[in-house]
């Protein structure tokens, strides 16, 4: 395909990793389901795109084989979602080839040129600094920060004379991505203003940018999903007993040092929202001597300081975080030019299935497995051959949206009206108690969860306020004093599986939003639960949400335009939200998922309560099946 401004050559792969035929850009996979706004049907082959005017006039476009990063319109990224090998990052993409600046360009056009070639990573961005009439007007690092825009730029001449010139650009900011990866949602107008010289002989450049962003790269959202790649880097939780996975943008240099930029970025430790959080096992000090990635084994050397670190927990951090390359299959660490091995592995190991016991939703045996619901007689009941078997029975009636503790020896719940919440021994004498009782009138409380570690967790809410509760096993519920979320009504709160994060759902400006926070936990075991961050705009009205697994949700809610509470699979990582199941479903109110487990849905329907389930739980879009005469479904976290 050509056109007066450049040409635009589909490239594709040839075979496997290796191989003759691969594109030396990289055959790096197959493009996620849900990326750019897609149904997973409509995201597998790569397509061209259309070229806006202004950058066409400075760059010509290849389809090559590198995977696109995912920028929400608001929220932040965290991590990606889990499937057998995690991830994976390499997956298909539009190549920007920049064109350098010609002598004839009006000031506006450089200004255009530069935007569209600070794109491009090539080279330490050698056409972009060819824009520039001196260096020092533009010095991003190797890991820049970002703002991100929704649109292209539109350059607008604000003066101009026969050696100066000023241009103004102006658009909507969606977010801004941090030096350290991180993506923080901050919509806003933003305006920059560009200073130009002209050069006699080589003509217009630039001289400078207004504020700081001649520190930053000025991208559109479809500059970043080029450019950029989605990544989780894998660390501790504080009891050392699960990986969390934290996500964040890295810049795609080239296709061969993706790698080498993987294990750096770990090194380099989390990101500033996760920081006080997790820990990493990498001793202080640790430096990446290089990763060579040879006939699918990737040969991972670390300095002399990693000696000194937990050799099994550094490896687990390295197996997660590499698996998300598809040519890497195995992987070996050398440590100041000798091998190591943990005990019990050999000296390659798999990045597949191996670590499980660190993995971020906790060892296969523990995921998913049986369901819980309230039967319609009041009766707490497990769901065993999708049919209610009470469980408990005494107290029939009283207890809604319950949930089981993940040795299922204890259940809790509210009361009706949700001004209390309630507990039980599941194996002694089942009576209910009360555990808590509001403060008011208005006050009500989020449904109960319990953690992986037995702990139980509520929010207690009035209109304006709100407070987090949580309580040890056979001991009594504490006020959490550190809490993002005190000022705002709060409809749902669940902690991940990995203990470290949070996922909610408050009320600001009249819109039920989805926010992720993280939970900070002290020597002294004191909480802080916080730093509460938007994962999508996409469900003005979300209603309840529950872990999918530990990069997604599944969450209930009503697009702007729908009339319809529907349910979705939203990554926590920010992108977009698909929906889950196909046909009618009646008027849809709690939702439970869980690792490997069919999605359950809480409904109202003509023949009263019931709980639906997918007809294939193993693909997003079969049909709902709703014959399970209960309510308030649930899984043991």
């Amino acid at each position: 395909m050509t056109s007066g401004y450049g040409t635009a050559h589909e490239t594709g792969s040839a075979g496997g990793p290796g191989k003759q035929g691969r594109d030396r850009a990289g055959d790096l996979g197959k493009q996620r389901p849900g990326q750019l706004g897609e149904r997973p049907e409509q995201a597998r082959e790569p397509r061209m795109r259309r070229v806006p005017a202004a950058l066409a006039a400075a760059a010509a476009l290849t389809i090559g084989a590198v995977g696109c990063a995912n920028v929400p319109t608001s929220g932040r990224v965290v991590s990606g979602k889990a499937v057998e090998r995690a991830d994976q990052v390499d997956d298909p993409y539009v190549r920007i080839i920049p064109v350098p600046p010609k002598a004839g360009w009006a000031p506006d056009q450089v200004v255009s040129g530069f935007l569209a070639a600070s794109g491009s990573f090539d080279d330490g961005q050698r056409v972009a600094r060819s824009y520039l009439a001196k260096p020092g007007a533009w010095t991003p690092g190797p890991r820049p920060s970002v703002t991100v825009f929704k649109d292209r730029l539109q350059p607008v001449m604000v003066k101009q004379d026969a050696v100066q010139a000023t241009v103004r650009v102006e658009g909507e900011q969606l977010g801004a991505i941090r030096a350290d990866g991180q993506y923080v949602a901050d919509p806003k107008k933003v305006a920059v203003t560009f200073d130009l010289a002209k050069n006699p002989q080589a003509g217009w450049r630039i001289a400078g940018l207004s504020g700081d962003a001649g520190a930053r790269l000025l991208l559109t959202k479809s500059d970043v999903e080029r450019a950029f790649r989605t990544v989780d880097l894998y660390f501790f939780g504080p009891d050392r007993g699960a990986l969390v996975p934290n996500g964040i943008f890295l810049p795609l240099v080239d296709r061969q040092s993706l790698p080498a930029q993987l294990v750096q970025a770990l090194l380099g430790g989390p990101t500033s929202w996760l920081r006080d959080a997790v820990r990493s096992e990498f001793p202080a000090g640790t430096k990446l001597r290089g990763v060579t990635v040879d006939n699918e084994i990737a040969t991972v050397e670390l300095s002399r300081e990693a000696a000194s670190g937990d050799l099994r927990r550094m490896s687990a951090q390295l197996s997660w975080t590499l698996r998300q390359l598809s040519e890497i299959r195995y992987w070996k660490l050398r440590i100041d030019g000798e091998n190591y091995t943990p005990e019990g592995m050999g000296e390659t190991q798999p990045v597949s299935r191996s670590w499980e016991e660190y993995a971020p939703d906790g060892p296969r045996e523990h995921r998913g497995g049986e369901a819980y619901a309230m039967g319609l007689a009041g009766d707490l009941s497990r769901l065993a051959a999708d049919k209610p078997q009470p469980v408990m029975t005494n107290d029939a009636g009283r207890l809604s949206r319950p949930a089981v503790s993940p040795d299922r020896r204890e259940a809790a719940g509210l009361s009706r009206k949700g001004d209390q919440v309630l507990v039980t021994d599941l194996a002694g004498d089942q009576r209910l108690r009360p555990l808590l009782t509001g403060r008011g009138k208005q006050s009500r409380f989020t449904a109960p969860a319990f953690d992986r570690h037995g702990r139980l967790w509520t929010v207690e809410s009035s209109a304006d306020k709100s407070w987090l509760w949580v309580r040890e096993r056979g001991g009594p519920p504490v006020q959490v004093k550190v809490w993002g979320l005190s000022g705002r009504q709060v409809l749902a709160f669940q902690v991940a599986r990995d203990g470290v994060r949070a996922a909610v759902i408050v009320r600001i400006e009249g819109m039920n939003q989805v926010q992720l926070g993280r939970v900070i936990r002290a020597p002294d075991g004191a909480l802080d639960v916080g730093s509460f961050l938007p994962v999508s705009s996409e469900l003005p009205d979300a209603r309840d949400l529950s872990w999918r697994d530990y990069g997604s949700l599944a969450v209930l809610g009503r697009k702007e335009l729908d009339e319809t509470v529907l349910p979705y699979l939203m990554p926590v990582g920010g992108g977009a939200i698909s929906p889950l199941g196909g046909g009618v479903l009646n008027s849809a109110r709690t939702i439970a998922a869980a690792p490997g487990a069919p999605v359950l849905i809480g409904t109202r329907t003509s023949e009263g309560l019931r709980v639906c389930r997918q007809r294939n739980p193993s693909e997003q879009f079969s049909e709902w099946t709703c014959s399970i005469p209960a309510t308030d479904p649930t899984y043991p976290n």
